[in-house]
C-alpha cells in the first residue's frame, strides 16, 4: 500500500470512528435527556410523572435482553448490514416516540428503540475495533468514549431546556437528521463482508443470559427508586444469580454458545471487565449524587446544581487531547493505578462538600474528577481490546458491552443504596441533611478503590504494542 492509500485508509478509519461515536451520541441522548422532561411528558399523556419511569426502564431492560444477541447477529449477517439496520430501527423508533399520544404507545416505541440500541452500540464498536490497527487503538477508543462521558453531564440540563422552551418531543426528533446522515455514511463507508458465520443460534444460552441480565438490571432499577420494594430486590437477585450460574455452565459446554467467554482468559481483558466494572460503578454514581446533594443537602436550585456539573465536563474536555501522550509516556498499568487512585480521592473529596464551601473549590474538585474520569475510561476501554485477536473480537466486544451496561446501572443503584445507609446513620449521628450523601460518596469511593486491585496484577509491559513505547 503506497503512502496515498495509507493516508486515505487512515482517514476512512477516523471517519468510521466518528460516525460510530455519533450513533453512541444518539443513543445516550434518549437515555439521559428525558429525565428532566418527564413532568411535561406525563402531562401530555395524562399520567403522573412517576409513571414515566416505565419508559426509561423499558429501554434499559430491552438493552439488557438483546445485547447478548449482537455478536451473533454481526457474525451471521455482517456488521455493515446489522449496523445500518440498527440505525434505521433506532431512528424510526425515535420518530414514533416523538409522535406517541399515550403512555402505552411511548413504552412500546422505547422497547423498539432498545432493540435498535442493543445492536447499534456494540456492533458499531466492533466495526471500529476491526478496522483500526492496534497502534491507533488508543485514539479510536478515545473518540468512542467521548459520547458516554458527555451524556451523563450535558444531556440532562439540555433535555430540561428543550422541555421548557420547545417541546419534549424534540428530544426524540433531534435523532432524525443524525440518523439519516449516519445511515448514508454507513452504507458508503463501512466495509462489505463476504464470509458470514452460519452457526446455529444458541436459544438456551440466549434465554439464560438475557433472563439473568433482565433480573439484575431490574434490581438496579428498583434500588434507584425512593420507595424500594425489597421483596422484588430479593426475588430478582436470587433468580438473576441462579440464571447467571446456569448460563455460565451452559456457555462452557455448548458447541456454539451465543457468547464465547474465551477472551476472559486474556489478563488485560479480564482486568478491564472485573476491575473496570468496579470503576464504572463508582464514576456512574457521581453525576447522580452531586446534583442531589447540592439540591437536597445544600438547598441549591436545580439549575445551579446542574451547572456545577459542567466542571466535570470541562475536565473531560481538557484531558482528552493528552490521553494518548500520557498512556505512551507512562504505560497502562501505571496510569490505571495512579490516575485511578486520584479519581478515588476526588470522589472522597465530594463527601467533604458543605453548603458554605466556595463554588470555586467544589468546581476544582469536580474538574479534577472529570480529568481522572476521562483518563481512566480511555485507559480501561483501550486495554480491554489490546490483546484480543480478530477471531475473538466479536465475543469479547459482546461481553464488554454486557459488563458496561450492568456496571452503569449498578452505579446509580450503588449511590441510592449509599443514601439509604446514610439516612439510617443520620438518625444516630448528627450530620445534617447532607449526611446521607456523604456516606454514599464514601461507599462509592470504596467500590472504585476495589477496582484498582486488578490493575496491580497487570504486567508493567501491558499494552506496550499499542502505545509504541
Amino acid at each position: 500500500m503506497n503512502s496515498a492509500d495509507q493516508v486515505n485508509s487512515r482517514r476512512v478509519q477516523w471517519v468510521i470512528a466518528l460516525l460510530v461515536a455519533s450513533t453512541f451520541f444518539m443513543e445516550n441522548l434518549d437515555s439521559t435527556a428525558i429525565a428532566p422532561a418527564m413532568p411535561y411528558m406525563a402531562a401530555s399523556f395524562g399520567v403522573l410523572p412517576v409513571d414515566l419511569h416505565i419508559g426509561m426502564s423499558a429501554y434499559m431492560l430491552t438493552l439488557g435482553i438483546f445485547i447478548p444477541v449482537s455478536g451473533w447477529m454481526a457474525n451471521r449477517f455482517g456488521t455493515r448490514r446489522v449496523f445500518a439496520g440498527a440505525i434505521s430501527l433506532f431512528t424510526i423508533a425515535s420518530l414514533l416516540c416523538g409522535v406517541a399520544q399515550t403512555l402505552d404507545q411511548f413504552v412500546a416505541m422505547r422497547i423498539v428503540q432498545g432493540i435498535g440500541g442493543a445492536m447499534m452500540v456494540p456492533v458499531g464498536r466492533l466495526v471500529v475495533l476491526r478496522v483500526t490497527p492496534k497502534e491507533r487503538l488508543i485514539q479510536a477508543i478515545a473518540v468512542l468514549t467521548w459520547p458516554g462521558l458527555v451524556a451523563f453531564i450535558l444531556w440532562p440540563p439540555i433535555g430540561g431546556l428543550i422541555a421548557d422552551y420547545l417541546d419534549w418531543r424534540w428530544i426524540f426528533y433531534l435523532n432524525l437528521p443524525l440518523g439519516v446522515i449516519a445511515l448514508i455514511l454507513t452504507l458508503k463507508l463501512f466495509p462489505a463482508e463476504q464470509d458470514q458465520s452460519i452457526t446455529p443460534f444458541d436459544w438456551p444460552g440466549f434465554l439464560l443470559i438475557s433472563g439473568a441480565l433482565f433480573c439484575l438490571l431490574w434490581v438496579t432499577e428498583v434500588l434507584g427508586r425512593t420507595d424500594i420494594a425489597w421483596s422484588q430486590v430479593m426475588l430478582c437477585s436470587v433468580l438473576g444469580g441462579t440464571l447467571v450460574l446456569l448460563g455460565l455452565l451452559h456457555l462452557r459446554r455448548a458447541q456454539f454458545p451465543v457468547i464465547r467467554l474465551d477472551a476472559l482468559h486474556i489478563p488485560t481483558f479480564r482486568v478491564a471487565i472485573v476491575g473496570g466494572s468496579f470503576f464504572r460503578m463508582g464514576i456512574s454514581a457521581v453525576p447522580f449524587l452531586v446534583p442531589l446533594m447540592c439540591q437536597v443537602g445544600f438547598g441549591m436550585s436545580a439549575t445551579r446544581a446542574g451547572m456545577l456539573m459542567m466542571a466535570v465536563f470541562c475536565g473531560n474536555l481538557v484531558i482528552k487531547p493528552a490521553t494518548t501522550f500520557i498512556l505512551r509516556q507512562f504505560g497502562f498499568r501505571r496510569v490505571l493505578l495512579v490516575n485511578g487512585f486520584l479519581n478515588v480521592l476526588c470522589i472522597t473529596a465530594c463527601a467533604l462538600f458543605t453548603a458554605d464551601m466556595p463554588l470555586a473549590w467544589m468546581s476544582l474538585i469536580l474538574f479534577i474528577g472529570g480529568v481522572t474520569r476521562s483518563m481512566q475510561f480511555t485507559a480501561t476501554n483501550t486495554i480491554a481490546f489490546a490483546d484480543v485477536d480478530h477471531v475473538h473480537m466479536s465475543s469479547a466486544n459482546t461481553v464488554f458491552s454486557i459488563a458496561f451496561q450492568l456496571a452503569v446501572g449498578m452505579g446509580v443503584a450503588l449511590g441510592a443504596i449509599g443514601i439509604r445507609i446514610g439516612e439510617r446513620i443520620s438518625t444516630v449521628v448528627s450530620g445534617g441533611a447532607a449526611m446521607p450523601f456523604r456516606v454514599a460518596f464514601l461507599l462509592v469511593a470504596i467500590v472504585a478503590l476495589l477496582g484498582l486491585y486488578d490493575s496491580l496484577k497487570l504486567s508493567p509491559a501491558a499494552g506496550q504494542h499499542i502505545t509504541g513505547k
